[in-house]
Parts: structure tokens; C-alpha cells; sequence
């Protein structure tokens, strides 16, 4: 094979007939990226991945287009794995394919994180591992993906107006093809980067999904850190081999000693890093089950902090969920969502509670979380608050909530909101006892909290109105409106 870089076609002639090359993005062990335009649609930006190797051989060329095919399929289930527009071998031999353009970072420049915009970046890698692991239907036949090669420079966070951060996992279905210039080894079969490989990737053994989860453990280690789970002497093949296969990970604490992070993220990290794949959590689901329960211990510890008491039991996350929160006796049980405030000793917080059958609460629970607002001043300020639970599989279910702007209680709500850039969506199940089952920490983008912050001053400095029922019907044709525009973004 050819290793050479792929060089850019002469006089801007159309790759594919189709994309004109305009600058190179980016350089690396797996190929180029470069930016281009979809002449086909009117100069659409997108990016053009050419692969490292030259592919001549028919057999291998056909390898190329079924795997390339399997990752196109897989980046129309999940928002986020980065959106496959095509693919195919130029020419000369040149394996490539074509790619949504991102305007964002990759996570390697991020990391360092905070623990709660780590939770958040961390589920929605998570919920795109998922929908890969659970596989793509072709021609009635389900096949499993493992990416191979997970690492912070494959996953990219852009900015998103729903979101505020949106991740995208990159590469998929295409790591097998490669060997990256990190990954120095004489086996054939060999491909990832050595620092994020599994025991068994390195060791020539069986790949199954759990070894991306191995690769995640190492990832959310230098999340939270800066530093991986090893440092060995050297960099070369034998080195990382010796330390993935025989070497503890470091623990967190002795890494970063001032961080402080709950018991269950660091056993969970430690969980994802163990040596044999059946000592690790077995699938996604599973580690977004643990993530939640964090997530809940966290929204319970802030409050009762907050509020200057700390409960001995918090570690038992479902516990507290269900005997803190009871459904309101003046709450029809039905499905219903509403806004309130949890108070405790003075300190309040925001939370959207939301009834639902409990089958709905699991296919639901486990989905992207979108979060917009929509204020209007005449004739009665009044603001819609929209929740959108989205899943390319499921039907989007949308928890809209209309709040008037002169009632002082829904002014104190949406000030903690914008205070604590954050609320609580809490899970009631509609089936008797009708207990809270789950609980999500949401947060709000710094745009939004601003903006709430401004609405909650505007409304306080208004006269008194009676148009309460036109401006709800106002924001309910504007909310028709944004429904058609956030599914647009959302499966574009």
C-alpha cells in the first residue's frame, strides 16, 4: 500500500464530479481532511475525508464501500455520530468520503472539564456508542459496529442552539482500515491509538463493543484530569502494551488530588478500565444508568448543601428520589408536565416534573435533551418553555409549558433557573404508586440563562394585562413554527 499524502486535484477540478476542493483542514495518521463544496447543492460547505492507504485491490475496495455504507446508514440513527453524506475511491486509489461540516473543537482541547459539563458530554457519547453497538439494519440484516478508535480527537463538541454543546463522534466504520502514526506496530491487523486501545485490541483478540468501552474509560479518565490512566517510559507498541495488559490504572485521586468527584464516576471509571472485558460494564445502557444515578445524587447533594444539611444516605440515589419527591395531590394523574420550584430551608431550585407510562419513562429516560424558551410582551408577557426529549427511533416527545410573566412565583422560577444555569427533569410513572423513577440534571446554555434573566426584569416592569389567552395562542403558533424548525436541525 501507498502511504503517501493524498494530494488535492489539479485546477480545482470536482471530486466525484460533484466536490470542489477549497483548503486543507486537517493533517493526521488516518488521512486528510479538506474543506469542499457541494457544487450539486449550490455550494453546500462539507468536509472530504481522503484516507491514508491507496486502495487498489478490488476485494478491499469492496470492504471499503461496505463498511463506509454501515457508517453513512449509522449517521442517520444518532445526532450524534457525525453525518455521512458519501463515500467512495478516487481515481487513484484514494479511499474517501464526505462529511457534514463542523464548526466546532475537538474534545482534546477542551479537556481538562468541569464534573458537570463532563456528565453532559460524556451521556451523549455515550447515546452515540449506544445507537453504533445496537447496530444498523441493511438488507434485513443488523450489524454491529465497534468504532475501534475512540479518543478525544475523534470526538468533536460544536456549538448548538437547542443544546448549547452537541457532540459528534467521528470516524466510525473506518478504523479498521487504518493504522494511526500513534498506533506503531508490525501486526497487520493492529488498528487505534495505543493510549486508548484495550487489552485485547492490542493483544490480537476477539473486538466486541466492550472494547470501546474500555477505550471511554481511559477517555473519561482524561476528561476529568488532563492525563491519561498511564504514563510509560516510552511510546512505542511494547510500552503501551505492558501497561494495558499487566499495569493498574492510576487512581484518580493521586492524578488530580483537589478534584472532587462522587465515589460512583470514579468506580465507574475504574470499572470501564478492568483488564478482562467481562469485569467491565457490558453496554451503554448500563453506563448511562450509572451516569443518571450521578446525575440525581448530584441535583439531591446541591439542594440539600445548598440548604446547609447533608444526608448520610445520599449515595442511595433511587431511595431519595422516591421518598423526596411525591406527586402533588392538587396534580391530576395523567400525563401532564408542569414547572416547580424545589424549596428546601430558604433555597429554591427549578425542576419540570412530567408523568408518563413507566414503558414510555424507559424508552424516554435514556434520549437527548433539548431545551428552548419563547417570550413575547404583547398583549400579556407571557413565556413558553419547551423541553424535547429527541430520538431518531422514538417520537419526539415535546413537553411544551406556558408560564405567565406576571405572576410572581413563575418569575422566582425561571430567576433560579437562570441562577443555577440548570433544572431537574423529574419521572413520575403513571401507574400506581406513581413514583419519581428518574432524575435528570438539565442545563442551560449562557445565551438562554441571559436571556431569561433579561425577560424576568422586562416582565417585572410591565403593566398589568388581560391578553393572557391571546398571547397564548399567539405562542402557540409560534411554537408549531419551532417544532418544524428544531426536528429540521435536528435531523439534517
Amino acid at each position: 500500500m501507498n502511504n503517501s499524502p493524498y494530494l488535492p486535484p489539479q485546477n480545482q477540478e470536482l471530486v466525484a464530479n460533484r466536490y470542489q476542493i477549497k483548503t486543507l483542514i486537517e493533517r493526521g495518521g488516518m488521512g486528510e481532511v479538506f474543506l469542499a463544496e457541494d457544487m450539486l447543492l449550490g455550494g453546500t460547505p462539507v468536509a472530504i475525508k481522503f484516507l491514508s492507504q491507496t486502495v487498489i485491490d478490488p476485494q478491499i475496495q469492496e470492504s471499503f464501500n461496505r463498511e463506509a455504507l454501515l457508517s453513512a446508514a449509522l449517521s442517520q440513527k444518532s445526532i450524534h455520530i457525525v453525518h455521512a453524506y458519501d463515500y467512495g475511491v478516487t481515481s487513484n486509489g484514494k479511499p474517501y468520503y464526505v462529511m457534514e461540516y463542523l464548526s466546532g473543537q475537538s474534545l482534546k482541547e477542551l479537556i481538562p472539564l468541569p464534573v458537570a459539563i463532563f456528565l453532559n458530554l460524556s451521556r451523549q457519547i455515550c447515546l452515540g456508542l449506544k445507537c453504533a453497538h445496537q447496530g444498523v439494519n441493511i438488507d434485513g440484516k443488523i450489524h454491529l459496529l465497534v468504532h475501534r478508535d475512540i479518543k478525544p480527537a475523534n470526538i468533536i463538541v460544536t456549538p448548538d442552539p437547542i443544546l448549547g454543546k452537541l457532540v459528534k463522534i467521528l470516524d466510525f466504520g473506518i478504523a479498521k482500515f487504518l493504522n494511526s502514526t500513534e498506533s506503531l506496530t508490525t501486526s497487520e491487523e493492529f488498528y487505534g491509538t495505543l493510549p486508548y486501545c484495550s487489552p485485547e485490541q492490542l493483544d490480537g483478540g476477539h473486538i466486541d463493543s466492550r472494547s470501546d468501552i474500555y477505550s471511554l474509560g481511559v477517555m473519561m479518565f482524561e476528561m476529568l484530569t488532563g492525563q491519561k490512566p498511564w504514563q510509560p517510559k516510552a511510546e512505542g507498541f511494547g510500552a503501551w502494551y505492558q501497561v494495558h495488559l499487566f499495569e493498574p490504572p492510576k487512581h484518580i485521586f493521586y492524578v488530580k488530588p483537589g478534584l472532587q468527584i462522587p465515589q460512583q464516576l470514579d468506580d465507574l471509571i475504574m470499572n470501564c478500565l478492568a483488564k478482562k472485558p467481562e469485569q467491565r460494564p457490558q453496554n451503554m445502557t448500563e453506563i448511562l444508568k450509572i451516569l443518571e444515578n450521578i446525575e440525581q445524587s448530584l441535583s439531591l447533594d446541591k439542594v440539600s448543601l445548598a440548604s446547609g444539611f447533608r444526608n448520610a444516605e445520599l449515595s442511595k440515589t433511587k431511595t431519595m428520589v422516591e421518598d423526596q419527591f411525591i406527586w402533588p395531590e392538587s396534580k391530576p394523574i395523567q400525563e401532564i408536565v408542569f414547572p416547580q420550584l424545589i424549596s428546601q430551608e430558604k433555597v429554591s431550585t427549578t425542576s419540570l416534573w412530567l408523568m408518563l407510562p413507566q414503558l414510555e419513562i424507559q424508552n424516554y429516560a435514556y434520549t437527548t435533551r433539548y431545551t428552548r424558551f419563547i417570550f413575547i410582551t404583547y398583549p400579556h408577557p407571557m413565556l413558553l418553555w419547551i423541553t424535547l426529549l429527541y430520538d431518531r427511533d422514538l417520537t419526539p416527545k415535546w413537553l411544551p409549558c406556558y408560564l405567565d410573566m406576571q405572576n410572581s412565583q413563575n418569575l422566582k422560577l425561571l430567576w433560579s433557573l437562570a441562577e443555577n444555569e440548570s433544572y431537574s427533569l423529574l419521572f413520575f410513572t403513571l401507574e400506581p404508586p406513581h413514583n419519581c423513577t428518574n432524575m435528570f440534571s438539565i442545563s442551560i446554555s449562557p445565551p438562554q440563562t441571559q436571556n431569561l434573566k433579561n425577560w424576568v426584569q422586562q416582565s417585572k416592569n410591565m403593566k398589568a394585562s388581560t391578553g393572557i389567552t391571546t398571547s397564548k395562542n399567539l405562542l402557540k403558533q409560534q411554537y408549531k413554527q419551532m417544532q418544524v424548525e428544531i426536528l429540521k436541525h435536528l435531523e439534517a
